[in-house]
């Protein structure tokens, strides 16, 4: 045990060497499911590619297949591959539109959330190499509260919470904080949380939504969440669906895709005040490893 915290310990104190820029690692979370989570994710990814940001998606959902259903790309590989059958971080990195890369954690992986200490520290010692493949670390988690939901969402430090007008919505966004709030490891100084109003009708609506989750976090939990921007709801965003495209490619004038722009450009131009330390992928599933201690 006390050799795996030291060889944790050297790798990032390896990894934290000036010549290794931290990925900016942003989580996607919600807290149902039905609400645009992967969605969400997905197009994110594929407007900061139009920054020419390098962005790899981690698709966080195990036993789901949201993300790769959605590229319509099958990946070769997974994480169980590279958990279990000695495959690299490049050989699991599966390239969808417009080179945006993705991790699979696999469809139906039973125990992922449950893995062993070793496992762990396996996971970190390759996970790691993502700091200098990307730019952008989006991280699509499982819907609600789960503990495997509540470790990725407090080693972030920045968390995207989708939610939409429905009253269910709202009531799960606010259990989701209230869960994150009371969880040991939480932390305000180094996590921000910022709301994102989906399948609204028009900005009114999305304002509406955000005051009304934010007076009850407000007043029952002191937890800051800010508004990061609305999605309208959109027939061609659907249609981009059925057809396993990215609505940002297939009609990049659509309402929503343009929605997705407007929100992409604030979280790059500094608009949305970010915790301070910048994590990175090493810090990030270390953060998550030393929770399991």
């Amino acid at each position: 045990m006390a050799d795996q915290a030291e060889k944790l310990r050297n790798i990032i104190k390896a990894q934290n060497q000036p010549r290794r820029q931290a990925a900016r690692v942003i989580t996607v979370t919600s807290g149902k499911g039905g609400v645009g989570k992967s969605n969400t994710a997905i197009n994110l990814a594929i407007q900061f590619r139009k920054m020419d940001q390098r962005v790899i998606i981690l698709d966080a959902d195990f036993g789901l297949a949201n993300i790769e259903i959605m590229f319509g790309t099958v990946p070769k590989y997974n994480l169980y591959d590279l958990i279990y059958q000695g495959k690299s971080i490049k050989d699991i990195i599966t390239w969808g539109p417009m080179e945006v890369g993705f991790i699979s954690g696999g469809s139906g992986i039973v125990g992922m959330a449950n893995l062993s200490r070793d496992y762990l520290n396996y996971i970190v010692q390759n996970l790691v190499e993502l700091d200098s493949m990307a730019d952008i670390i989006i991280v699509d988690t499982g819907a609600g509260i789960s503990d495997a939901v509540l470790e990725f969402l407090v080693a972030s430090n920045e968390i995207v919470l989708v939610t939409t007008p429905e009253p269910t919505s709202i009531t799960d966004s606010y259990s989701l904080v209230k869960a994150l709030n009371r969880h040991g490891r939480f932390s305000e100084e180094y996590t921000s949380i910022n709301v994102l109003a989906n399948k609204v009708r028009n900005e009114e609506e999305a304002d509406m939504l955000y005051h009304k989750l934010n007076s009850v976090v407000s007043r029952y939990l002191k937890v800051p969440i800010k508004y990061l921007g609305c999605v309208p709801q959109d027939e061609q965003l659907s249609r981009a669906v059925m057809q396993q495209t990215p609505v940002s490619i297939q009609n990049a004038s659509a309402r929503s895709a343009l929605a997705y722009q407007e929100i992409a450009r604030k979280l790059m131009s500094g608009e949305m005040e970010s915790p301070k330390v910048k994590r990175g992928m090493m810090a990030f599933f270390s953060h998550i490893m030393t929770g399991r201690r």
